[in-house]
C-alpha cells in the first residue's frame, strides 16, 4: 500500500471518534467500527490496514465526491464492495441517495477534531 494512502487512512482516524489506540495482537494498533455495519476495524499504528478496512468515498467520486475528510470514512471490505455497486446508480436511484445522507449523518456523528498527535 501506497504512503499517500496510508496518511489518508490515518487521516480518517484521526477525524472518526470510534477509533481508539489498543494492543493488537501483542502491537499497538487502532481498532474502530465500520462507517456502515459497525463492525470492528484494525489498522497499524501507519496506517496499514490489519483486517479488511478499506477507504470510503460517502459521495461518490462518480457523483462529485472529494477526498475532503468529511467525506471519507472506513468501511470492511465487504460494505464497500455492496455499496460501490449502488453508486453507479447515484443520479437515478432515490434508495442510492438515501444511503449517501445516511452515511453522510453518521460521518458527521462520528467526527471529531483532529489533534495532531493520535494521527502521527
Amino acid at each position: 500500500m501506497s504512503t499517500a494512502k496510508r496518511r489518508r487512512i490515518l487521516g480518517i482516524i484521526a477525524t472518526d471518534s470510534t477509533f481508539e489506540r489498543t494492543e493488537h495482537r501483542g502491537r499497538e494498533a487502532w481498532l474502530g467500527k465500520c462507517l456502515h455495519c459497525n463492525a470492528h476495524l484494525v489498522v497499524g499504528l501507519d496506517g496499514e490496514p490489519i483486517s479488511r478496512a478499506t477507504i470510503e468515498h460517502i459521495l461518490p467520486q462518480t457523483a462529485g465526491g472529494t477526498d475532503a475528510p468529511s467525506n471519507l470514512g472506513l468501511a470492511c471490505a465487504r460494505c464497500n464492495q455492496g455499496k460501490s455497486r449502488h453508486d453507479v446508480k447515484y443520479h437515478r436511484d432515490a434508495r442510492a441517495r438515501e444511503l449517501v445522507e445516511r452515511l453522510l449523518a453518521r460521518r458527521r456523528e462520528r467526527w471529531r477534531e483532529p489533534d495532531g498527535e493520535d494521527a502521527e
